[in-house]
């Protein structure tokens, strides 16, 4: 289990200061063995203090969540790992939200408001960059299996309207090559409804992390984008099953071209053999 630092309560500071807590999906992948450090705080996902103030959190599926920087410092901190970053995404899909600091008040999050903490605890902080980098990673998979939806459309509404699937083969097959690399990506190493490993030793934030996931609705998003998957994967099997079947076509058709030339040779042969 993490090794996790004592609660730093006493030293926080006082209620009503606000700090910016911001997940980025940089990579299909992050390497984080040997960034361990002497102020680490969780080692599973990682994360250790980068300044006074500033935490950051890492996670192998490609997210990193920094709270307490500014935008300078973020960049800076970025800058330093794309050496470790496999599949570096052009596009950076983001989720922010703002922590205040209520000592007076239990940990709760209000419509529309900031994420209020009694205190800025290592393993409160560790759990909001949870449930941010769960987000942000159902947000990019939710874009893209829309984009193989707009691709699979049209052939859904040709198929509908005529019965026929126009196009080549070649679309075809990279249309079912796309929807089964998504489904592949998006069924990878994220597990939204696996339990942080910081509850296990602090149950009494069990609460905290519900009140995350109902904010964030990733249960809910995660169940809708397990239908779309299985969607996606009918449609892979209706479009190979249309490949199929035209090759079987072509195939019946060829073998009735040769039948039907070879009984015009034969044909002609007996022709001729009267004649001679």
């Amino acid at each position: 289990m993490d090794q996790l630092s004592k609660d730093h309560s006493s030293k926080s500071p006082p209620g009503g200061i606000r700090i910016t807590a911001r997940a980025l999906f940089v990579s299909e992948r992050l390497n984080t063995s040997g960034l361990e450090r002497g102020d680490v705080l969780s080692t599973t996902p990682l994360a250790f203090r980068v300044n006074a103030n500033g935490v950051a959190i890492l996670f192998r599926y490609g997210v990193v969540v920094l709270i307490g920087l500014n935008a300078l410092e973020e960049e800076e901190f970025l800058r330093g790992l794309e050496h470790r970053m496999t599949g570096k995404s052009e596009r950076r899909d983001e989720e922010i939200a703002i922590i205040e600091l209520a000592p007076e008040r239990e940990d709760q999050i209000p419509p529309g408001g900031p994420i209020c903490l009694q205190s800025l605890s290592p393993e409160r902080l560790i759990l909001i960059g949870e449930a941010l980098a769960k987000s942000v990673v159902l947000a990019r998979h939710e874009r893209e299996v829309a984009s193989v939806f707009d691709t699979t459309e049209p052939f859904a509404r040709e198929l509908s309207r005529s019965g026929r699937m126009r196009g080549s083969r070649r679309s075809i097959l990279k249309n079912i090559g796309n929807a089964l690399l998504v489904r592949h990506r998006v069924s990878g190493p994220v597990e939204v409804e696996e339990k942080p490993d910081v509850l296990w030793d602090k149950a009494h934030l069990e609460r905290l992390y519900a009140r995350l996931e109902d904010e964030y609705e990733l249960k809910e998003r995660a169940e809708s984008l397990n239908r779309k998957l299985a969607v996606i994967a009918e449609s892979a099997q209706v479009l190979t099953d249309i490949i199929d079947t035209r090759r079987s076509l072509r195939l019946e058709v060829i073998i009735v071209l040769l039948i039907l030339f070879e009984v015009i040779i034969t044909i002609y042969q007996l022709a001729v053999g009267r004649h001679v």
